[in-house]
């Protein structure tokens, strides 16, 4: 049995050497996930006969992770004929399952990734932490006390238990990076336009939305956004190609850089530890041989950028429960959804037409303000990298964030880095820099200009082999 340790990249190794056998990983990690789940119920939909039928083969597609054990969070990246809940009791219920297979999934597939299952997300996806009434809570493994993050939770849960090396997870808001952050993991955000979200979608929130994965090792990062990037027929835009494989990147020096550190906002309070983080990776950055300061865009702290945010998120959950109901064949209520998306939806439907274009120029606008901080319009130098917390405060517990009373207040107060680059495209990576003295772990954020992935896997290949975190594992994690 491999060690549940080794990433992706060194499991794919093994198989190609003829090692072990994609048949060998897929029930070692079948056996991890019946071992770890009932303490963290990350994975709500196991698909164990279908990855052993395709372990077992004999025609997995050559590619960089073939024979790789993997998991889809249960939010887009359908296969079909499999469930696809979106953490919604209503469509639980009808046991509804997808007719189609997303691009990113058939991506996935290509790569030789071997799909276990699908991993819990708050319902709709449309908060910080993998909370759903439909499926319960998804436990951290550092500490079951506390939140995983969302709402990528599920994901990111089962990878820093080391049920599988890597698995997939998706980013309106912050997503991949916040369930990175609070579990110890690499997240990286793509730039918009850079994964597919063909075939029945275009854009996911006007283009804030994005797939990607959590891994452990920024060398998987690097290789799975090879495998899932590029545009599917009849996309309506993309992102320009790399120059190279993004993989290439890893270990490539990233030269002297430009960097600006923003430990705190003027409009919100950030807890000392995430600050501490951001002030210890600056050391560490320095050390490294690059310039840095503290610095940042006008535009990360500007007033109203939120409220921009929020309504193309109420417009879009409008959205998407009228696609609940027209699969459901009726309204849904009380009992079908939760209130709080019930909530959103009514306020989306009350957008008009107009106001919805009006914030989608509000966000290319604030685009281009924040862009300016990496290509000034002068001849002054810009900066390279920006530098945050991931969020505002370490995990919160478990129910803390799903108050009734207090809940949205409470989402304000931790949410306050990774929207805004949702909202601009670029790209961001969560990196698993520190730990509270608790022990939960506090990620740092790096924001790159738009298209500027490849100069994000450098950084974060240098500052990994400076302070290599992989081996920092949780007190739930497989034998």
């Amino acid at each position: 049995m491999a060690d549940p340790t080794l990433d992706a990249t060194a499991l794919a190794e093994l198989v190609r050497n003829g090692e072990v056998s994609p048949l060998e990983l897929v029930e070692a990690a079948i056996s991890r996930i019946e071992a770890l789940d009932p303490a963290l119920n990350a994975v709500i939909h196991p698909l164990f006969d279908s990855a052993r039928e395709r372990a077992r083969s004999g025609d997995l597609p050559s590619g960089p992770f073939t024979g790789v054990p993997f998991l889809t969070k249960d939010l887009e990246a359908a296969t079909a004929g499999d469930p696809h809940h979106m953490g919604c009791a209503a469509l639980k219920e009808i046991d509804y399952r997808s007719p189609h297979t997303d691009e990113v999934a058939a991506a996935f597939a290509r790569a030789g990734l071997v799909n276990l299952g699908r991993t819990n997300c708050p319902e709709l996806g449309s908060t910080i932490t993998t909370e759903p009434e439909a499926y319960g809570p998804t436990r951290n493994p550092w500490n079951t006390d506390y939140s995983t993050g969302g709402s990528s939770g599920g994901s990111a849960a089962a990878v820093a238990s080391g049920m599988v090396p890597m698995a997939h997870a998706n980013d309106g808001g912050g997503s991949i990076r916040i369930p990175a952050s609070e579990c110890g993991l690499v997240g990286l955000k793509p730039t918009r336009g850079r994964v597919s979200h063909g075939p029945m979608v275009g854009e996911g929130w006007a283009g804030m939305a994005i797939d990607g994965v959590v891994t452990r090792t920024v060398r998987d990062t690097a290789a799975a956004l090879d495998a899932i990037s590029g545009p599917a027929v009849g996309d309506p835009y993309w992102a320009p190609p790399p120059a190279r494989p993004f993989a290439a990147e890893v270990g490539a020096d990233p030269g002297s850089l430009r960097i600006g550190l923003a430990p705190e906002l003027q409009s919100m309070a950030v807890h000392p530890e995430c600050q501490a983080a951001v002030l210890a990776t600056g050391r560490l950055l320095e050390e490294l041989g690059h310039h840095v300061e503290v610095a940042q865009p006008t535009a990360l702290d500007e007033p109203g950028w939120n409220d921009t945010f929020v309504t193309v998120v109420a417009v879009g959950t409008a959205h998407s429960v009228d696609q609940i109901e027209e699969i459901l064949g009726r309204k849904a209520g009380p009992g079908d959804l939760e209130r709080m998306n019930l909530r959103l939806a009514e306020i989306g439907r009350g957008i008009s037409g107009p106001e919805y274009m009006a914030a989608v120029d509000a966000i290319h606008a604030y685009g281009r303000r924040m862009a300016s901080w990496w290509h000034p319009a002068d001849d002054s130098p810009g900066f390279d990298v920006l530098v945050t917390p991931t969020l505002a405060g370490p995990p919160p517990p478990i129910g803390w964030l799903m108050d009734p009373a207090e809940g949205g207040r409470r989402l304000g107060e931790l949410m306050g880095f990774t929207a805004q680059f949702n909202m601009t495209g670029q790209p961001a990576v969560s990196l698993p820099l520190h730990r509270t003295p608790e022990g939960l772990p506090v990620g740092v954020q790096f924001v790159g200009p738009y298209a500027g992935e490849a100069g994000l896997i450098r950084l974060a290949a240098q500052i990994e082999a400076a302070n290599p975190w992989a081996q920092d594992l949780p007190p739930i994690f497989a034998d």
